[in-house]
């Protein structure tokens, strides 16, 4: 019972964790300026990114709904990981030699030099709004799990858990930034996976049960089918479906993300950060496996002993682990919970920092300015107002869900990307795909009218038609965006005649 891990000492361990947390950020943020703040002065280990990176794409979302997920749609979400394989490969043999051939910082600057000032304004707020969306839905969910089975046994509400959830986050990010990030993230991982080991090894005891019985049992259960190939009109698990999500999801939500890409940008050479994400894509297949045979046993042995699975299945693995395996695997569900949640919030605080400041605030060029010249210290200020904006902002739409959420996280979380990213992806694959210019001042006319025309395509369709639309939303929305952007195009012969469109943009 509830008894076996006292919340006093939940609240312990966090603040033990937050503390191992703040002592990297120190260490790491010593002496840091911008250049660090942004892309870490472009000397992050290659290895220590990859590894790092794993939990900032899972996340908070992936440690409890991908294990809920596992009663209704089984591992069909391999489908989805599937893809992403080919979705990484786009991105490092693609997408990261242009991005390191041009020496961004903000990958949306792309945009303004192979389009214009509208555009790239247009993608960077695209990004934030996205970013801003994702980044709150993680850390809500794992708001929700602290608030049931600690906060409240003290009467703290909930605005104050998550008031608190952030502030301890903007702590140990404000001085170091993406420096910072790429060592809390190792840390943070490696306290992610441990907690799913460790658990599944639990599990395996309370049903005595070795690891070889254990797989067994999870690949004989209804739970393993990853594949489905039947009512393609109807099932939104169907292979072809998931699978072209996936590798869209994987280049809209890395490759064209501040976010992800920012660490990735913090490598040393283009060489080193196709290593880390060659290195990390494959690792990733494997650590999916992982969570997803965990929410297996979770099912089994929820079965096995008589406990009733929460009406929101999300709720399931911390209700065992705290309520049902000894007191040290609710020790490690915390740290891993924790680790999970704050492995993506962190550095999808300071990617928003990054894109508002060079997107939208201008940094770069302001830093360049010989005739009004900007001091480091008060771009250094600027930065930390923009920090602390984002962290209030992250507060807000938290307590928007909290007050209509209804929904499984993860679906929520896809949905929304299905809209927000879907402008990007048809701004960029225009890019690269064509010779055309646009008329650049209605760029923001089409990226704005894609996701609502994705919309209403959806209801019509799903009215009249048996059709169900699932995570191919953003294939739709990125279409429309792409189809739009043609309208407003026209063929610029010397532009292509000196290389400065599509794939081959100068510097």
């Amino acid at each position: 019972m509830i008894e076996q891990l006292n919340p006093l000492m939940i609240i312990i361990i966090v603040v033990v964790y937050f503390a191992a947390l703040i002592t990297i950020s120190y260490f790491t943020g010593k002496k840091s300026d911008n250049e660090d703040f942004f892309v870490a002065g472009r000397q992050s280990p290659w290895y220590i990114v990859a590894f790092g990176m794993i939990g900032a794409s899972l996340s908070g979302v992936t440690f409890i709904s991908v294990p809920g997920w596992v009663e209704t749609s089984q591992f069909s979400y391999m489908q989805m990981v599937f893809g992403y394989l080919f979705g990484y490969a786009f991105i490092a043999f693609v997408l990261m030699p242009m991005y390191y051939k041009l020496q961004l910082t903000s990958i949306y600057t792309y945009l303004e030099k192979r389009f214009g000032p509208v555009s790239y304004k247009t993608g960077s707020i695209f990004f934030l709004i996205s970013r801003t969306i994702g980044a709150a839905f993680r850390l809500y969910l794992v708001a929700i799990v602290l608030q049931q089975f600690v906060m409240e046994h003290f009467g703290i509400p909930f605005p104050v858990t998550v008031l608190g959830t952030i502030l301890l986050i903007w702590v140990y990010t404000y001085r170091g930034g993406i420096k910072t990030i790429v060592w809390t993230d190792t840390l943070q991982t490696l306290s992610m996976l441990v907690a799913v080991i460790m658990t599944i090894i639990f599990i395996g005891q309370k049903m005595e049960l070795g690891m070889g019985e254990m797989f067994s049992l999870v690949a004989q259960s209804d739970y393993s089918q990853i594949f489905f190939f039947e009512d393609f009109f109807n099932d939104g698990k169907h292979f072809v479906k998931r699978f072209l999500a996936g590798v869209f999801i994987a280049i809209v939500m890395t490759g064209l993300d501040q976010d992800m890409m920012q660490k990735n940008l913090s490598c040393r050479t283009l060489g080193d950060a196709q290593k880390n994400m060659v290195t990390f894509s494959i690792v990733l297949v494997f650590v999916n496996l992982l969570f997803l045979g965990m929410g297996a046993l979770l099912f089994l042995y929820a079965s096995s002993v008589g406990i009733d699975v929460p009406a929101r299945s999300d709720l399931l693995y911390p209700t065992i682990a705290l309520q049902h395996l000894p007191p040290i695997a609710g020790i490690i569900f915390i740290i891993g919970l924790v680790a999970a949640a704050y492995s993506s919030a962190d550095s999808a605080l300071t990617s928003l920092t990054t894109s508002f400041c060079i997107d939208i605030l201008d940094f770069e060029k302001k830093a360049e300015d010989v005739e009004r010249p900007i001091s480091t210290e008060d771009l250094k200020r600027t930065r930390t107002m923009v920090h602390i904006g984002f962290s209030i902002l992250l507060f807000i739409v938290i307590i928007v869900f909290w007050s209509i959420n209804n929904d499984s996280v993860i679906s929520q979380i896809f949905k929304v990307a299905g809209y927000t990213y879907g402008p990007l992806l048809g701004l960029y694959f225009f890019g690269f795909f064509t010779k055309q210019r646009i008329y650049d001042r209605w760029a923001w006319l089409v990226c704005l009218s894609a996701p609502i025309l994705t919309g209403i395509l959806k209801w019509l369709i799903e009215s009249y038609t048996s059709y169900k639309f699932d995570f191919e939303l953003l294939l739709l929305n990125g279409l429309l965006t792409f189809i739009g952007l043609f309208f407003i195009s026209y063929y610029d012969e010397e532009a292509a005649e000196n290389g400065i469109v599509g794939m081959e943009i100068e510097e």
